[in-house]
C-alpha cells in the first residue's frame, strides 16, 4: 500500500491572469503542470504501448469510467491489481465518472446535434430497432434520468444498467485510479435555461452524494491508495449559472466528517459541452470563484487555440481524444497547422512530418514513409501519427509551462497561434 499523499503546490502565478505554474503530488507520481491528459479510454491509449505513450512525454492517463464498467467490468480490474497495474501504466491515472458519457453514448448515440437529449425525450426502448431511413441497426441507447441516477442501455449490447453516484464512486474505487471525479450530468449547450437549472441542481446533489460515499470509505481505493476527488463544475452558457455552481462546488464538504480542512474536493472539473465563443468566458467566470489552492481540470478539450486560453485562464489539467483520433485517420499536428499526411503532395516528401521535431516519429521516419502506410492500411500509420500528435500537443503546453517561468508566455502564443492558424 502507498504512504504517498494527493497534494498540490503553486510555484508562481502568470502575471495579469489566472495562470499558474505547479505540481500535482500522487501516490503514483508528480504531474508538472499546466500538463495535458492523455486519454487511455479502455485502459489502452489506442495504437501505442505504455512505453510508447512514455515516448510522448505523456505524465498521466485518463481512463473512461463508463466503458470500463461494461467491459472488462471494474471487479476484474480491481482483481487484477487496479487500473495502473492492468495496463501497465506506473504514473499517475485518473478516471471520469461516467455522467458524459452516460448521455452521450445513452441519449444522444442515435441522434445528431446536442450532446444530451432534451428531459422529455429520454426513453428506453425495450429492444433494438431499425432506421427507417438508413435500414441500419439502431442500438437501444436512450436513457432516463430520476433524480437518483441514470437507467442506460449499454451501447454494446443493449443490456440495462443503472448509475448513482454511489455506483460510479463504487466503480471508481474499484478501478484505482489517483484522481476521480463526482457523477455529474453534463448538458448541451443549446438546452434551455429551465433545463440547465434542473440538471445543475442534480449535479449538485450528485456531487454531495460522490463526495459523501467516497469519504465514508476514507477516499482510498479498493487497492488500498489513497485517492482525490474532484467535484465538476456544470452549468452550460448561463454566466449565473456557472458562477453559482463554481460557488456550491467549491464550498461544499462532506457531510459527516469531523476534519473539516480536508472534507471538501481536493480538485475541481470543468464540465460541459462548450460553443467556441463561450469557453473562455465560462472558463474564467468559473476559475474566478473556485478555492485558489486546489487543481483545476477542463475536460475534453484539446485544440491548441483552446489549451492557451485554459492555460491563460487558470486550468491546471485539460484532456482531450483528438490527438490519437484525428491521427489514425492521418491527420497531424504541424506548426504550421493540422494537414492530411494522405494527400498526393506528401507521396514522395522525404522530409519529417514536423521539422524540428523530435519525437520518436520525426526522428526516424518520413511524410512518404508515413503517407504510404496509410495508403497501404498498416496498422503502424496510426501508430506513428499518435506518437507525433500526442508529442506535439504535451511539448506545446510543457513549452506554455516554461515560459511562463521565464516570462515569456505571451510572446509564444502569439508566436504559435500564428504560425498554426496562418493570421
Amino acid at each position: 500500500m502507498s504512504e504517498k499523499k494527493f497534494s498540490f503546490e503553486i510555484e508562481s502565478e502568470l502575471s495579469g491572469a489566472l495562470g499558474r505554474i505547479g505540481t500535482i503530488h500522487t501516490p503514483h507520481g508528480d504531474i508538472r503542470t499546466p500538463a495535458f491528459v492523455t486519454v487511455g479510454t479502455k485502459a489502452t491509449v489506442k495504437a501505442l504501448s505504455p512505453e510508447q505513450v512514455i515516448w510522448t512525454g505523456a505524465q498521466v492517463v485518463l481512463a473512461n469510467t463508463y466503458h470500463l464498467y461494461l467491459e472488462p467490468g471494474d471487479e476484474l480490474v480491481k482483481n487484477l491489481g487496479g487500473l495502473g497495474k492492468m495496463m501497465h501504466w506506473d504514473g499517475p491515472t485518473m478516471t471520469d465518472s461516467g455522467g458524459f458519457q452516460v448521455f452521450s453514448l445513452g441519449a444522444g448515440l442515435n441522434r445528431k446535434g446536442g450532446k444530451v437529449a432534451k428531459h422529455e425525450e429520454l426513453l428506453l426502448p425495450e429492444s433494438h430497432g431499425r432506421d427507417e431511413n438508413e435500414n441500419e441497426e439502431i442500438k437501444p441507447s436512450r436513457a432516463i434520468i430520476d433524480p437518483d441516477g441514470v437507467t442506460f442501455r449499454s451501447y454494446s449490447d443493449g443490456s440495462a444498467h443503472y448509475f448513482t453516484p454511489e455506483k460510479s464512486i463504487d466503480i471508481q474505487h474499484n478501478l484505482g485510479a489517483d484522481i476521480i471525479f463526482a457523477f455529474d450530468e453534463c448538458t448541451s449547450p443549446h438546452e434551455s435555461r429551465h433545463y440547465q437549472t434542473e440538471a445543475l441542481d442534480r449535479t449538485h446533489r450528485w456531487a454531495q452524494r460522490s463526495l459523501d460515499h467516497h469519504k465514508k470509505f476514507g477516499g482510498k481505493s479498493s487497492q488500498g491508495n489513497e485517492q482525490a476527488i474532484f467535484g465538476i463544475v456544470q452549468g452550460g452558457r448561463e454566466e449565473s449559472l456557472r458562477k453559482e455552481s463554481a460557488k456550491i462546488i467549491g464550498e461544499m464538504r462532506c457531510k459527516n466528517s469531523d476534519d473539516e480542512k480536508n472534507s471538501g474536493f481536493d480538485g475541481f472539473g470543468i464540465g460541459g459541452s462548450f460553443e467556441k465563443e463561450d469557453m473562455n468566458k465560462a472558463v474564467k467566470w468559473v476559475n474566478e470563484i473556485l478555492p485558489r489552492e486546489k487543481p483545476r481540470h477542463l475536460l475534453g478539450i484539446g485544440e491548441p487555440d483552446d489549451l492557451f486560453m485554459a492555460v491563460e485562464n487558470g486550468c491546471d489539467l485539460f484532456d482531450c481524444v483528438s490527438p490519437t483520433r484525428v491521427g489514425r485517420n492521418g491527420n497531424v499536428y504541424t506548426q504550421f497547422g493540422r494537414v492530411n499526411i494522405t494527400g498526393q503532395k506528401y507521396r514522395d516528401d522525404s522530409a519529417p512530418i514536423d521539422e524540428g521535431c523530435r519525437c520518436y516519429t520525426c526522428t526516424n521516419f518520413s511524410r512518404a514513409y508515413v503517407a504510404h502506410l496509410f495508403r497501404a492500411n498498416e496498422m503502424l500509420a496510426g501508430t506513428l501519427a499518435s506518437i507525433h500528435n500526442l508529442y506535439f500537443i504535451i511539448h506545446m503546453v510543457d513549452k506554455m509551462r516554461e515560459t511562463m517561468a521565464s516570462g515569456n508566455f505571451e510572446n509564444y502564443k502569439n508566436d504559435f497561434l500564428k504560425k498554426y492558424y496562418g493570421n
